[in-house]
């Protein structure tokens, strides 16, 4: 079942509660909804943790966090969920999502040529910025909705398995309760 395995790699929150730097949250880390590992909880730490990694913006788990407390999501899940991307990942990932933005914008796609200078970085903010994040905005949301509805209906789909094969089970047991008699 997806809650053994989740419960397997994601930190307790005593583990959690018990960390110095964090103290200063006081009882909010002790509401039982950001722990428990439930298809509710799941699927929004998966829209909140996907959607935060596909935004370019310096501090992504800080935000996951506090959109995962505010939506009551499982909450060591949508920090770890930010982390898609990551050093390898981002470079493709913001390219797609600029290459989506300047498409939404009607813009062409302009050549890289980057250079680490504040002239180059003021000339091409706008230029850039705006169709990468129009881009990120729109590929996030559809990403964030998608792993919400995929776990929904993934989490169903195990439940649903799991019934269906113990009632089968029970309908065995009286069989041959039935034919032994």
């Amino acid at each position: 079942m997806p809650k053994k395995f989740m419960k397997r790699y994601l930190p307790s929150p005593e583990k959690v509660q018990a960390m110095q730097s964090l103290r200063f949250l006081g009882d909010i880390l002790n509401e039982p909804n950001l722990w428990h590992i439930n298809r509710h909880s799941v699927a929004r730490a998966f829209l909140i943790g996907v959607f935060f990694c596909f935004i370019p913006m310096p501090f992504q788990m800080i935000a996951a966090a506090f959109f995962a407390i505010w939506f009551n999501a499982n909450l060591p899940l949508s920090v770890v969920l930010v982390w898609i991307s990551n050093p390898v990942t981002m470079p493709p990932m913001f390219y797609f999502n600029y290459k989506i933005g300047a498409w939404a914008l009607n813009r062409p796609v302009l050549d890289f040529d980057f250079q680490l200078s504040i002239p180059w970085i003021s000339e091409r903010l706008l230029d850039i910025g705006i169709p990468l994040y129009l881009g990120s905005l729109i590929v996030a949301t559809l990403c964030a909705c998608l792993a919400y509805l995929g776990i929904q209906f993934l989490w169903r789909r195990k439940i649903r398995t799991e019934w269906q094969a113990r009632s089968r089970a029970r309908r065995e047991l009286r069989r041959s309760r039935d034919q032994a008699s």
